[in-house]
């Protein structure tokens, strides 16, 4: 099962390049195969790239070419009735062009960041498999399922939450002091990024963005229309505030300005005016 191969690669010390590669390259192959098992379940036809093409004497031969990634969740979605929130459908995503640029390319982007995402799709299959696909299954299968790969699968998820955790305390400490403008990475899914600078988990160089850019890239990750939540700051006046963003020193969302790396007190009476402008 290649879900299973992905817990050997991703719990290998180290995790080289070698392990990395080939952690993506099975879990996009586990990903395919268990999301189009749930829309088999729904019906065989389904697993076609055209279903309006499909014989059950091509399905039972193994001779068609079978939908992408993209159309099974849809699919899932659509007829099948399985919704996949935005979150596991973005980590879907990011595994695709994470698989596709290893696979051609070699490792180009930030290792640390690749596999924090692996982790996070790795994460989503095994509750996919609990929630979708086991209570399809025949109680045999079932039981090997639970015995056997779940087991294997949720060892190696302990391990992966375990060194991910260490690396969060061990940053709790050295973000302190920075809480304020410490921000959820769209590379590493971290809360680890600093405005302004980089991303302390993966260490994605946010920083290098003009501000401007990095409000409209970090509303885009949020899942938000830039031009319906981003406005002109009434600190420094340039087009970098940003609504319902969250720190890691907010109770909630707060107004956020890119340039000034801080978040904008109310703007209410007595609230900080463009002739007030300057880093805190």
């Amino acid at each position: 099962m290649p879900a299973v191969g992905v817990v050997d690669h991703l719990t290998a010390d180290p995790v080289g390049p070698r392990e990395l590669k080939y952690a993506v390259l099975h879990l996009h192959a586990a990903a395919e195969v268990l999301l189009k098992a749930r829309l088999q379940q729904e019906h065989w036809s389904l697993v076609f790239d055209d279903p309006r093409k499909a014989t059950r004497k091509a399905f039972e031969s193994g001779n068609f070419q079978s939908c992408g990634i993209t159309d099974t969740v849809t699919r899932l979605n659509e007829i099948a009735g399985v919704p996949l929130t935005a979150t596991a459908q973005k980590a879907l995503k990011s595994l695709g062009r994470d698989r596709n640029a290893l696979q051609h390319y070699g490792l180009t982007h930030n290792a640390r960041a690749i596999e924090a995402r692996a982790g996070q799709a790795l994460d989503f299959l095994v509750r996919f498999l609990d929630d979708e696909l086991q209570p399809q299954l025949s109680d045999d299968t079932v039981k090997w399922v639970r015995q056997d790969m779940l087991r294997k699968l949720r060892e190696g998820l302990r391990n992966i939450r375990a060194y991910r955790t260490e690396r969060r305390k061990r940053l709790l400490g050295t973000l302190k002091d920075v809480a304020h403008r410490t921000l959820e990475c769209q590379e590493c899914g971290e809360l680890a990024l600093i405005a302004r600078d980089h991303c302390h988990f993966c260490s994605y160089p946010f920083g290098s963005l003009d501000p401007e850019d990095a409000a409209d890239l970090y509303m885009s990750y949020r899942h938000f229309e830039p031009q319906e939540l981003i406005s002109d700051c009434p600190r420094c006046t340039r087009r970098t505030m940003a609504q319902e963003v969250v720190t890691a020193g907010s109770t909630g969302p707060v107004a956020f300005c890119f340039n000034c790396d801080a978040p904008i007190p109310s703007m209410q009476a007595g609230a900080p005016t463009a002739t007030s402008a300057g880093r805190p």
